[in-house]
């Protein structure tokens, strides 16, 4: 699936009791992003182009806090509500233990955690189907390798991460059984987000094993992997956000999560009076992953890659292609 854009994904409620001019002058929404920072070109800036489509489709300007350590989520999310913000979108798995308590002491405030599932009357929360869309980027990786061998590079080693290292496995032994997939994961702290000069080590050292396509689902530190790429004459994917352009001819694909569409429609459902709480699972089926074609990688997905990527999509949407999660 290429970057289509997401379906409404927030079922339609009752407005509340409270006329659509004074919802419109009270409404102030909020994002809070994680470490990485709004422009890591990955997933926070993802969050953050939903959050300025909505800003300029409605001219409602939002409040903004980017997190640079860990101490700082509960903080900043209180921070917000007592400022008055009617939503509070929560960026990121690492926020959850964060927005379960303050949702709590808030009960009046409305919060979207993206990237974890979290039940309360006050949060709405969306997780992916990592595993499908990082199939597809693993054919893809597979079908324009030469040698035989790809690689993987994680950010922080946690389930999340393993989600799309084995819908990634899967993806590349459909195209190759025998093909070798080299994993490497850059630490276990939040750190590991951020960190391009490791993730161009790790990239080089896949390389210098014959790995000829890497993938970097790591935040920021991707960029790293993919400067390495580019330097090697080898290829990168990227993640979450479109990064063919980051170094256009270089980047194979990118796996995408339509992170900022969710973003958007949290806050556009809850300024129209349509929000409601709940979790949700998006995938290939619900245009909430997929991957990227645009002019920056035309050359490099051939029209025959192109349709084997599709044909496994269809299959997947349709049931007759499974594609495992990862089991911790």
């Amino acid at each position: 699936m290429k970057t289509r854009i997401l379906a409404a994904m927030l079922a339609m409620t009752a407005a509340v009791a409270v006329g659509p001019q004074a919802r419109a002058q009270d409404f102030s929404p909020a994002v809070v992003f994680d470490q990485g920072g709004k422009f890591d070109k990955s997933f926070n800036e993802a969050a953050y182009n939903g959050a300025e489509r909505f800003k300029k489709e409605t001219g409602t300007a939002y409040r903004e806090f980017e997190v640079t350590n860990e101490g700082q989520r509960e903080q900043a999310l209180r921070t917000l509500v007592r400022r008055g913000a009617s939503v509070i979108v929560a960026v990121g798995f690492s926020q959850t233990a964060a927005v379960e308590k303050v949702a709590k002491e808030s009960p009046n405030t409305k919060f979207c955690l993206i990237d974890d599932k979290l039940e309360a009357p006050n949060v709405q929360s969306v997780t992916f189907k990592e595993e499908e869309g990082s199939f597809l980027v693993g054919m893809a990786a597979a079908l324009a390798s030469k040698t035989g061998k790809v690689g993987f590079i994680g950010g922080m080693d946690i389930p999340l991460i393993r989600n799309f290292l084995t819908g990634y496995e899967q993806g590349v032994k459909h195209v190759t059984p025998g093909a070798e997939v080299f994993v490497n994961m850059t630490g276990t702290t939040p750190a590991a987000w951020n960190d391009p000069g490791r993730g161009a080590e790790l990239a080089k050292s896949q390389f210098g094993r014959g790995a000829d396509v890497v993938f970097a689902a790591a935040g920021a530190t991707g960029l790293g992997v993919m400067q390495a790429a580019s330097d090697a004459g080898k290829l990168a994917i990227g993640v979450d956000s479109n990064q063919n352009h980051v170094h256009p001819g270089k980047v194979l694909t990118s796996m995408v999560k339509r992170v900022d569409v969710v973003v958007h429609d949290c806050m556009k459902a809850a300024k129209e009076g349509s929000w409601k709480a709940g979790h949700r699972v998006v995938g290939l089926k619900e245009d909430g992953v997929g991957y990227a074609l645009d002019e920056h990688n035309r050359k490099l997905i051939t029209p025959e890659m192109e349709a084997r990527l599709e044909e496994a999509e269809k299959q997947i949407i349709a049931g007759s292609l499974a594609v495992k999660p990862y089991k911790p």
